[in-house]
């Protein structure tokens, strides 16, 4: 006998119940329908509470846990089955109620089994075997009773099979949500709120790149775009306007010939409900949309009802390019993002409100925006605002045109805004437009849940970083105290790792080890640069006040930021972070980099010295301390050595021993006192750039080093003369090796000797390309020091080089070292990523937050 087939469609996000007497073949059925992860049993959450699946009395934990489980997978976006008798309609009631709470469709499934089929099947199981006899009638007469009352108790979907057969040839279909376009990619022009405003959507739309296509009274139809660029329309696309049936008819064309995409506004439901008899007020705009549509049926009789059935097929909000981007009319929190309920419908179309009226009458919009974190790009209307500006990866479109604003555009993925100014004041409003977007120019823009407790934050260049509950501690009292404002601290420097231990004899680090491990690495061409002994510093330099202010929030005359690798202001006087920040901005203008690179700000990575300038305490309490210290008892120790051994005591090696400590505490005292001078105000500070991080819209981090520095170098030689007439930019030397070159590796080493040998700390070993990763896919250290024998005296000490000295710090151990700066490497390039995207500050500053917790992880300070 051939069955035939039934497909019962599913929504790929509901939840299933089924509904049977004892014996229908539920289970059965789930098993062959479903995978064994999304079904709920409430016989296997019986027996996980009692360890019998036919206990009755654990019936009720069984159903607590039951609820539970479905719970956590809905809430987590899962299709759930319930496998469970559900006969009675208040075990059913709960359910739904489940199910509406997570926002997502209910779906029931009915098995109608004859009853002595159950009983058969019943029988033929030892545990159901002594089954009283009364159970299934029960259950059956109950079943049939709810029959014809489960779409009304609120499932949105009811599929009943009758008898064994009609089971045995059902077929389960999912299907996709309505709102699921996740496989559309786009590109996407994303339109904000139209209003009647035909004319200027015309204009907006030739503006765009698309072509008009008009109907036989010259009236637009449909537009299409060259490249095959798809529009979405955010809602409103009626009232108050002069056109509103002009933009229905262009907008439903161009959604019928597959052009663009639209989600209802609250103008245009309220539209439909007129358009089918309901009782309206006219008011809003509505009363012109009436009366235009009233001219238009003398033309076209069916237009509205056209129109009415257009509104009513929208859906209220799409998810779209792989989940990175909704389109909804008046915002929507990230739990609802492709849901399905009525809750989901009213935020989409009407926001939320804080049940507030303001002084003009109108309801107070709840900042939803301010407390947004989610991963996809919120792109919404409603709210007329004077200009498009993100906020926590959220963006409002409607900027007023109809009220002689502006009718306003993102193109996706691009996150470029294009608009056109209204033609007049086509309605006038009743609020005044403000003057910033809903939320304020920042809303809330971090929250302690952003940072605190153990936390896991994911990297494009190497996947899932941890970050320790103890080391964001750490970081947080540190970011809370001391730290600049966090609106300009965009990004945190990496440790480096120096190069591995020498066994040159004589040396503790040596260029030789340096070029042979990126050799190792496949790196063939490595950028020596001058390692200058300063203070690591990062400033963010704006074109002005008024730019520093607009991308980044900055208080009025702050025009940038000059920080250290932990976050904290380079000066104590804001003067003279101005005055650096003046010096450094002369060189990029002078040097045309402005308009080269097409930004109106350049974050810069650098070096300041003198070392002194930032390590005064440090040099005084202990490398000044140990100085003083050797001067003060060397000469008596060794004059009366010497006169020892003038009255014959054989003390000559001890002489000679404490000789050469006094030799290497010169030499100590030497060291670094090469680093310090004097400085007053703006004059004997340097800054060294050695590399341009990030410019609007995208980072430069991956820019060959060479380029960098030839960029760098304009800069320097276009530098104004400062205040005190003396340069501000020290350039950086540097010598490109081939390290399968042997000559080439011997003109490094040398290099670097002359280097050293004439007081410098040392040098940085980098991949000329900047951005490598190793045949397996790894990331390369983006740099290795290689400090100078008489520099590291000042790490280790005065007698660091005595061989038995040597020999022990030759054990020191590395990996972790190099572990953490690639950690803390792939959460800069991470935070750079962020910002050149224009990711909101929670995320760029996630990232940031995380580089700083990292430092606080143990590791031998000298390395």
């Amino acid at each position: 006998m051939t069955l035939d087939r039934r497909s019962l469609g599913v929504p790929d996000l509901s939840l299933v119940v089924l509904v049977g007497t004892t014996g229908s073949g539920k289970s059965t059925f789930a098993r062959r329908h479903f995978l064994p992860t999304q079904i709920v049993s409430s016989d296997v959450c019986r027996g996980l509470v009692s360890d019998d699946e036919n206990d009755q009395s654990a019936t009720p934990d069984a159903f607590d846990l039951l609820h539970y489980i479905a719970g956590k997978r809905l809430a987590a976006g899962r299709l759930t089955v319930v496998d469970a008798t559900n006969v009675q309609p208040e075990a059913r009631r709960s359910l739904i109620q489940l199910a509406r709470e997570h926002d997502v469709l209910p779906v029931a499934i009915v098995l109608d089994v004859p009853e002595g089929e159950c009983a058969r099947r019943n029988a033929a199981r030892p545990d159901r075997a002594d089954m009283p006899s009364h159970v299934i009638p029960r259950q059956r007469r109950e079943l049939r009773r709810s029959l014809k009352s489960l779409e009304r108790e609120g499932f949105r979907k009811v599929h009943i099979l009758r008898g064994a057969e009609q089971v045995e040839a059902a077929e389960i279909a999912i299907e996709r949500r309505y709102n699921d376009l996740r496989h559309l990619t786009g590109p996407f022009d994303i339109i904000g709120d139209i209003h009647g405003c035909r004319s200027e959507l015309e204009t907006l739309l030739g503006k765009l790149g698309y072509a008009l296509r008009r109907d036989g009274q010259g009236r637009p139809v449909d537009a299409v775009h060259p490249e095959g660029r798809t529009a979405v329309f955010v809602g409103d696309l009626v009232d108050r306007g002069p056109d509103s049936p002009g933009v229905l008819r262009l907008v439903m064309g161009m959604v019928a010939s597959g052009t663009a995409l639209c989600v209802p506004g609250n103008h245009e439901n309220k539209l439909a409900r007129y358009l089918k008899g309901r009782k309206v007020k006219l008011i809003h705009g509505l009363a012109e949309t009436v009366e235009q549509l009233d001219r238009e049926h003398a033309a076209d009789p069916e237009f509205a009802d056209r129109a009415r059935e257009f509104i009513e097929s929208l859906v209220s909000h799409y998810v779209l390019d792989g989940g990175a981007l909704v389109v909804c009319h008046a915002g929507l929190p990230e739990k609802y993002h492709g849901r399905t309920s009525g809750r989901v419908r009213s935020h989409a179309l009407y926001g939320e409100t804080t049940g507030e009226t303001d002084e003009f009458g109108l309801p107070v919009r709840y900042p939803w925006a301010e407390d947004y974190r989610g991963r996809a790009a919120v792109v919404y209307g409603h709210t007329p605002t004077p200009r498009a500006s993100w906020l926590n990866n959220t963006i409002c479109l409607d900027t007023g045109c109809v009220f002689g604003g502006r009718m306003t555009a993102l193109r996706w993925p691009e996150r470029e805004i294009v608009d056109v100014p209204a033609e007049r004041v086509w309605y006038e409003p009743v609020r005044p437009l403000g003057n910033e977007a809903p939320g304020g120019t920042d809303g809330r823009p971090l929250d302690l849940a952003d940072v605190r407790g153990r936390r896991i934050v994911e990297t494009r260049h190497m996947g899932r970083i941890a970050v320790k509950e103890e080391n964001a501690a750490a970081a947080l009292e540190v970011m809370s105290r001391f730290a600049v404002d966090p609106r300009l601290l965009a990004y945190l420097p990496p440790t480096m790792a120096p190069a591995a231990t020498s066994t040159e004899e004589g040396y503790l680090e040596h260029p030789a080890e340096a070029f042979a491990a990126y050799r190792a690495d496949g790196v063939r061409q490595v950028i020596c640069e001058e390692k200058h002994m300063g203070s690591r510093a990062v400033a963010l330099v704006c074109r002005d006040p008024e730019v520093a202010k607009e991308r980044f929030g900055s208080p009025d005359g702050v025009s940038g930021m000059v920080y250290t690798r932990t976050g904290r202001p380079f000066f104590d006087d804001p003067r003279l972070t101005e005055s650096v920040l003046a010096g450094v901005r002369g060189g990029i203008e002078g040097a045309g980099l402005w308009q080269e690179l097409e930004t109106d700000w350049l974050l810069l990575d650098a070096e300041l010295m003198p070392w002194s300038l930032k390590a005064a305490g440090l040099l005084r309490n202990q490398y000044a301390a140990v100085g003083a210290a050797s001067g003060a008892v060397f000469p008596g120790v060794l004059s009366a050595l010497e006169g020892a051994a003038a009255r014959g005591v054989e003390v000559s090696a001890l002489l000679d021993k404490q000789r050469g400590r006094a030799v290497d505490a010169a030499a100590f005292t030497e060291a670094y006192r090469r680093y310090c001078w004097p400085v007053d105000g703006l004059d004997g500070i340097r800054m060294a750039p050695f590399q341009i991080l990030a410019a609007q819209g995208r980072s430069l981090a991956a820019l060959p080093h060479d380029r960098q520095l030839a960029l760098i170098d304009r800069m320097i030689e276009a530098e104004k003369p400062g205040p005190d007439g003396g340069p501000l930019l020290a350039p950086t030397r540097r010598l490109i090796v081939d390290t399968e070159d042997d000559a080439a590796v011997a003109e490094g080493v040398a290099w670097w000797r002359e280097l050293t040998e004439a007081g410098g700390e040392g040098m940085v070993v980098k991949p000329l390309q900047g951005f490598v990763r190793k045949g397996d896919g790894r990331l390369v250290q983006p740099g290795v020091k290689c400090r100078g024998r008489e520099y590291l005296r000042i790490v280790y000490g005065p007698e660091y080089t005595r061989p038995e000295n040597l020999d022990q710090l030759r054990q020191r151990h590395l990996g972790h070292k190099r572990s953490l700066a690639l950690r803390e490497y792939a959460l800069g390039l991470e935070a750079l990523d962020r910002l050149a995207d224009g990711e909101p500050l929670w995320r760029v500053h996630e990232a940031v937050f995380a580089v700083l917790a990292l430092e606080s992880e143990p590791v031998d300070p000298r390395l």
